[in-house]
């Protein structure tokens, strides 16, 4: 089995350098690339010093569709997602979390971040989890229909599809990653409105009461 990593960034010129450390060379992964989705910054430049393939989307596209490009290029059996913007990620958070798949012990497997939400370490599940490793075959079918997605409906949409295959879903604890809140990377006001805005979006893909019953039945699914 290959696998391949897909990073969607978006103006993250100041923390892409450190994921990119973490995931390139990792003995796990054959393949990574990097999908700038229109950024105004130095994001593409800090890429192209790296060995990571990149992929540039103009003008700004959204993570699914950036993620649908992704996918479409990609080689790999399986896809590792991960965000750019992650602080303390290592080779051995990578590892933790590709080898419940590539040992066949998980259908998909779901990081739980240090800083994801107090509610999400209660319930042992964050739904919305930006970093997985799945097979490519569970998407491919539906590249399409990501484009008509909302621009951050891809985990939401993703859910539906493991409730539907009724996937094993391992969840990865990752102690000490965090991903900075929004208000930090953009400004207080900036950043509340684009939580909004995710908001917004993860509930015109599933429904508000979609949401809940996809919490409820994906923690249900894990092994």
């Amino acid at each position: 089995m290959t696998l391949t990593c897909l990073i969607p960034a978006y103006n993250e010129q100041d923390r892409i350098t450190a994921v990119l450390q973490a995931v390139l060379d990792h003995p796990l992964i054959d393949e990574v690339l990097v999908i700038d989705d229109g950024s105004t910054d130095a994001t593409s430049a800090v890429v192209r010093r790296s060995t990571a393939r990149l992929i540039t989307l103009s003008p700004n596209v959204g993570k699914t569709a950036a993620l649908a490009r992704g996918l479409a290029e990609s080689s790999g059996d399986l896809i590792l997602l991960v965000d750019a913007d992650l602080v303390g990620l290592s080779p051995t958070h990578l590892t933790a979390l590709i080898t419940p798949v590539l040992s066949g012990h998980a259908d998909i497997s779901i990081s739980l971040r240090d800083n994801a939400p107090t509610i999400w370490h209660l319930l042992g599940l964050d739904y919305i989890s930006g970093e997985r490793v799945l097979q490519k075959s569970l998407l491919t079918p539906h590249l399409d229909h990501l484009h008509t997605l909302p621009k951050f409906g891809f985990e939401v949409y993703l859910n539906s599809l493991l409730i539907q295959h009724t996937a094993r879903i391992a969840v990865v604890r990752w102690p000490g990653v965090i991903s900075p809140l929004k208000s930090r990377k953009y400004g207080f006001w900036v950043g509340v409105k684009g939580d909004i805005k995710m908001l917004a979006d993860l509930s015109r893909a599933a429904g508000t009461w979609g949401l809940v019953r996809q919490v409820v039945r994906l923690r249900g699914m894990r092994v």
